[in-house]
């Protein structure tokens, strides 16, 4: 067994023992607003490729969650967020549940965030580097991009608006990952994700210095400042 997945499993075995009942109080909130399951399991793509399914908190009304629209990447006034979801969605409290997917080892606490089959097939010969890591719970697009939702408020169409501004930088930030992974690096961008929650500007200051640090360009060091940030 590698550094890495005893490192996740500790982590994640802790995290699910302090987080429990705050994900069981939710569910149970969930639950109450239409009496439908309170998770929502849905397909992603794992290492190399395979498949599996990822754990979260439902934040949608059922019936607008089926068919095509289950998956598509959504604004922060999207309709189809409930009351409770958009609480759990602000403090990332809907995705703790993927601590239960580290612990079975399709996903790991720091690693590119797990796309969509649909996603991951339109994926560049370069971007497929970023199916030879774990996906994780965290990354370093998961600070710069912190506030997708709100950067999608207002757009017409989320998905293609996420496509075309956000989803290429991800995908530069995953790249970087991959080409510089370490135990040393996951600690680092954990440190950042964790401050992120109490001084985002702070974060941001820290992301960015790390990037420089790791060899990315003007361009990608820019856009993680949020600075220069063109939507």
């Amino acid at each position: 067994m590698s550094t890495k997945r005893t490192f996740d499993i500790l982590l994640s075995v802790i995290g699910l023992l302090l987080f429990l009942p705050i994900i069981l109080v939710f569910a149970i909130f969930i639950w109450l607003m239409d009496f439908h399951n309170p998770f929502y399991c849905g397909e992603r793509v794992g290492l190399n490729g395979k498949l599996f399914t990822i754990f979260k908190l439902r934040s949608m009304c059922v019936e607008k969650r089926q068919g095509k629209d289950a998956q598509i990447t959504t604004a922060s006034d999207d309709k189809r967020i409930t009351r409770i979801g958009k609480l759990i969605r602000n403090g990332k409290i809907d995705e703790l549940p993927q601590l239960l997917n580290i612990a079975c080892g399709d996903m790991s606490i720091v690693g590119p965030r797990p796309n969509i089959k649909t996603a991951v097939d339109v994926y560049t010969d370069e971007e497929k580097r970023i199916l030879t890591v774990s996906p994780g719970l965290t990354d370093m697009a998961s600070v710069v991009f912190a506030d997708q939702g709100t950067i999608l408020l207002g757009t017409k169409d989320p998905y293609a608006a996420y496509t075309k501004a956000i989803r290429p930088w991800k995908s530069k930030l995953a790249l970087l990952y991959v080409e510089n992974s370490s135990l040393y690096l996951d600690i680092r961008i954990i440190w950042i994700t964790i401050l992120n929650f109490f001084n985002r500007k702070y974060s941001l200051k820290k992301m960015k210095q790390l990037v420089e640090s790791l060899g990315g360009n003007d361009a990608l060091t820019n856009v993680t400042s949020r600075k220069h940030f063109n939507f």
